[in-house]
């Protein structure tokens, strides 16, 4: 991780920020239209911003890309276990009892990562840090379920995200997480979408039985 920090790396920085913010805009796009390659790509996103943030000293974030890494490798598994060699697992919602779980898991995490943070780190900005890195870790994994509400969660941690990238001058990444909330909220659309068709494809195919 010192490496980071290297002069060579930091001539190198506003590139990284720029191929992070175009693999990021395409990842978000194929995800909701729930194409396979949105994992492939993000994966090459998060290894850039691992860079990015770490120079920024937004730590938390910069560490979360290593775990976007581990559910985005999941993500690819969990993504084709539907039927048939080429098929995508159909779109779900989160029940209620996990709903209240994601919840509670995100809200401890949140302040566990910004107490660590105040604590072990020179982080000026401990508990928003803490608290997207949280919503962004429950959303990433509802994702890789395939759950309707990872883009609720989403849409949420980029509201947060803005501002706090225009505070610390990532502009582009700020411009970036703005596009990403237009997207989520297409994503989000598309998903009620698929959800929707399947049960009036259900509903059609039953009809005829009952007819009968």
């Amino acid at each position: 991780m010192l490496l980071v920090g290297t002069p060579l790396l930091a001539l190198f920085a506003p590139w990284t920020e720029a191929l992070g913010a175009t693999t990021g805009v395409v990842c978000v796009w194929l995800a909701a239209r729930s194409d396979f390659w949105t994992w492939p790509v993000g994966i090459a996103n998060n290894l850039l911003y691992l860079v990015v943030f770490w120079q920024s000293r937004i730590y938390a974030d910069s560490l979360l890309q290593l775990v976007y890494v581990a559910i985005s490798l999941y993500g690819i598994w969990r993504w084709r276990s539907g039927r048939g060699e080429f098929a995508v697992r159909p779109v779900e919602r989160v029940g209620a009892a996990e709903k209240w779980t994601v919840l509670a898991v995100v809200a401890a995490l949140a302040v566990v990562f910004a107490l660590l943070l105040a604590r072990w780190s020179d982080s000026d900005v401990p508990w928003a840090d803490g608290l997207t890195t949280a919503l962004s870790l429950g959303a990433q994994w509802l994702m890789s379920r395939r759950m309707l509400e990872n883009w609720w969660v989403w849409i949420v941690a980029d509201v947060i995200y803005v501002p706090l990238y225009l505070y610390k001058g990532l502009q582009v990444t700020a411009g970036l997480y703005a596009v990403f909330l237009l997207l989520c909220i297409s994503g989000l659309i598309e998903w009620r979408r698929e959800i929707e068709a399947r049960g009036t494809a259900a509903t059609t195919a039953v009809e005829p039985a009952t007819l009968g």
